[in-house]
């Protein structure tokens, strides 16, 4: 894997890595990776520059992961892409470290990924890639691509050959079925919450406004107004259909559903019992942080100092059946109680949909390497162990995937606090070498009877996977 340097490389020699988005994960395989100088990689984004959730960077927000979850620390604290380093270099150390803040603010999150992203080489904005195929002849990828330009409008097309690919492609909104009518109308106001800020000083001025998801960035969003609002007319309602606005797991031995142990004892199940496991474990990552919780609490409370209760509405074990529009501005939402079996309709002047985000399908990206993709009982894409999709014996590259494979390997797919650890994976397994020495173990939890050790990174067989490994048989002593 030796890189011809970028002014000599002939344009159809195929690289070792091309990187298709540039989220915070490919962003941390990026910087994992350019240290290996063996290694020929080119990262590229359809976006002319690095934004993480630019509409939810509430001011006082703060990451639900400690600072040590940034691109690289779990792997290389001694990496110049550390937060730490970001720091350094912006004079901030000696503040960081008066701060005594564990938990950092979002916007600094995305600002630390934006420097980053602007320092570091071989990235490519502004650069949509639009096809993926295997070509046998070449015993490479093909990924075709269109470079924008500052309009978003094409300027000029190109192809690169490599020998294995990287998706980051993220997650999109996602927006329910009753609603989607009237989000996708420019005229009313029902948008999804990566759009809040966009949209925020418009939202305060509408007589009534309600928050739909009982997740993070709905009690954020939810906070974020009700301070906004004067006291006695707050006049918002917050909706979800769980059972309660819900703390989070966020208890030690809970945390440890993050860990690469954990990881690897979840891909080893069944598939039966993996699809059961994820919605069960919603809490785990859709739960209200403590501390907003008990912000939120103390904002209402506050506002019954002087006697009166604020015009603030928080009904959970709600759905919404049908929405429409009544009149030129106002939504009607016809709600439906489950557990009481009771229906009724709400006329609200806003919005907001704090309802998630799922994984951005990969079929459309990937309709070339259809043929060869060997998908599980629901149709979805198999991703073995070492994150790569697997692939018939026709293909003797790898595609990873990235924030894809929650189905394979647990609630941690999504989690920023993995983030390093994955690239590492890939890269070890990439190089068939171990630039990234992995921890044996990472849990005191033990997950299972039999459980998976880590192995050793080695070439991939044809198609880029290899068989499942069980773990030894181990009697426990009571």
């Amino acid at each position: 894997m030796n890189a011809a340097p970028a002014e000599r490389r002939p344009a159809d020699t195929p690289r070792d890595l091309v990187g298709i988005g540039i989220g915070p994960f490919n962003l941390s395989l990026a910087a994992l990776a350019h240290p290996l100088t063996e290694l020929d990689a080119v990262f590229y984004d359809q976006r002319p520059a690095f934004h993480w959730h630019p509409g939810l960077l509430i001011d006082g927000a703060t990451l639900q992961v400690p600072f040590l979850a940034d691109l690289v620390t779990l792997a290389d604290p001694t990496s110049p892409w550390t937060f730490l380093n970001y720091l350094r270099t912006r004079d901030r150390l000696f503040p960081f470290y008066f701060a005594e803040q564990f938990h950092i603010h979002r916007a600094e999150y995305d600002a630390y990924c934006r420097w980053v992203s602007a320092n570091l080489p071989g990235l490519h904005f502004s650069h949509q890639v639009d096809a993926v195929r295997w070509n046998p002849d070449r015993a490479a990828f093909e990924v075709d691509h269109t470079q924008l330009d500052a309009d978003g409008e094409a300027e000029a097309l190109g192809r690169t050959y490599t020998r294995n690919i990287a998706l980051g492609i993220g997650t999109a909104p996602h927006i329910p079925e009753p609603l989607k009518p009237l989000a996708l109308e420019p005229t009313v106001p029902v948008l999804h919450s990566a759009d809040y800020l966009t949209h925020r000083e418009s939202l305060l001025t509408a007589d009534h406004i309600t928050v739909i998801g009982s997740g993070q960035s709905g009690a954020e969003i939810f906070l974020d107004l009700l301070r906004a609002r004067p006291v006695g007319k707050e006049r918002i309602h917050w909706l979800a259909r769980t059972e309660a606005f819900a703390p989070m797991e966020y208890s030690k031995l809970g945390l440890e559903h993050f860990t690469p142990d954990y990881t690897r004892y979840f891909h080893h199940l069944p598939e039966a019992e993996r699809d059961h496991l994820v919605p069960a474990q919603w809490q785990l990552h859709k739960g209200i942080d403590a501390d907003t919780i008990a912000a939120i609490h103390e904002e209402l409370y506050r506002r019954t100092l002087h006697g009166g209760w604020p015009d603030a509405t928080l009904t959970p074990g709600v759905s919404v059946r049908t929405a429409g529009r009544v009149g030129a501005a106002k939504v009607e939402l016809h709600l439906e109680h489950r557990r009481q079996g009771t229906r009724s309709r709400l006329t609200t002047d806003a919005v907001v949909l704090a309802t998630g985000y799922r994984e951005r399908p990969l079929d459309q990206l990937l309709a070339g390497l259809d043929p060869h993709l060997r998908r599980d009982a629901s149709a979805r894409p198999r991703v073995d162990e070492h994150f790569r999709l697997v692939l018939d014996d026709t293909v003797q590259g790898s595609v990873y995937v990235q924030n894809a494979e929650r189905h394979t390997h647990g609630v941690g797919a999504p989690d920023l606090g993995l983030a390093a650890w994955r690239s590492a994976t890939i890269l070890n397994t990439l190089t068939k070498r171990e630039p990234y020495p992995q921890p044996r173990r990472t849990a005191f939890t033990t997950f299972g009877l039999q459980p998976h050790q880590p192995h050793e990174s080695r070439a991939p067989r044809p198609g880029g996977h290899q068989a499942e490994e069980r773990g030894p048989l181990i009697e426990l002593q009571g």
